[in-house]
């Protein structure tokens, strides 16, 4: 592999795919080390999945671990690890304590190359389903975001999401001339067998973009299986790398001459007719 390019020229980029358990300080010593790996392979942007620093048997068990933004050593935690490291890192799923309300904030903080902490995404869509043999009713434990955000790290423009926003394409058109779609996840395995990598692909090409999608994968607390298959795919829905299963790094390099190229090509985000309202 060649050194990482220059900046603003491309940009080497990791997702971290993790199998977390109950134990915070273990999750942090193993999430500390994956980002080490990453740095030491050049990369200049790292993904942690969601829930990496905690994943309990129950979804409330998130609350005895939530900590208000201001108070927060899982921030603090990220914040001193980008600064040693010299790499921006995307946070995944923090639990944090709500304001004002029982339940807890999905928050997913996006931390610059420096350690200072450029923008904080909360999860919009929460994951209320049943499926066959589980049931999730993640709003009873989770506070619903109210905004996507969008924030510039290392020099790149990113869309920042949560596992289930995935499966909204208007809530990326928010995000509309990012070069980067962050996407960190916790999938179940059923339904990551069925969509995980085809609506990977459509939001990248979609929005000719990149995107970055840093998973769980593995059994934890309570049974609870995930999908895996952290991915790294391109504006033109080209796959450029996927790691199917256990914990690692996946580390790729981002070109943005051929985001350019891909635009100029087929320049759809310039013939779009609808602006998200209504008829």
């Amino acid at each position: 592999m060649s050194g990482p390019a220059a900046p603003g020229e491309g940009l080497r980029a990791a997702v971290i795919q993790m199998c977390s358990g109950d134990d915070l300080e273990t999750n942090l010593a193993r999430a500390r080390a994956l980002l080490a790996q990453a740095a030491r392979a050049g990369a200049r942007l790292a993904l942690l999945p969601e829930n990496f620093p905690f994943m309990g048997a129950e979804e409330d068990a998130r609350r005895r671990v939530a900590e208000p933004e201001a108070d927060s050593r899982i921030l603090r935690f990220l914040c001193e690890t980008a600064r040693a490291l010299d790499m921006a890192v995307i946070g995944g799923g923090v639990p944090l304590a709500g304001d004002g309300d029982a339940r807890v904030r999905n928050a997913c903080p996006a931390v610059e190359r420096d350690g200072r902490l450029a923008a904080i995404y909360d999860k919009m869509h929460l994951f209320d389903v049943d499926l066959p043999g589980e049931t999730w009713r993640e709003s009873a434990s989770t506070v619903p975001g109210q905004q996507p955000v969008a924030v510039t790290l290392d020099g790149w423009r990113v869309g920042m999401s949560i596992c289930y926003d995935l499966r909204f394409p208007e809530f990326y058109r928010a995000h509309a001339g990012v070069e980067i779609i962050s996407v960190v996840a916790a999938f179940t395995v059923p339904t990551g067998r069925a969509h995980w990598e085809v609506l990977l692909r459509a939001r990248a090409i979609e929005n000719q973009c990149y995107v970055l999608a840093a998973a769980q994968s593995g059994e934890h607390p309570g049974g609870r299986r995930t999908w895996g298959h952290s991915m790294i795919v391109d504006p033109w829905g080209r796959v450029l790398g996927c790691r199917e299963q256990g914990e690692g790094v996946l580390v790729a390099d981002l070109d943005r001459a051929e985001l350019a190229r891909v635009r100029e090509r087929l320049p759809a985000l310039t013939h779009r007719r609808l602006d998200g309202r209504a008829a």
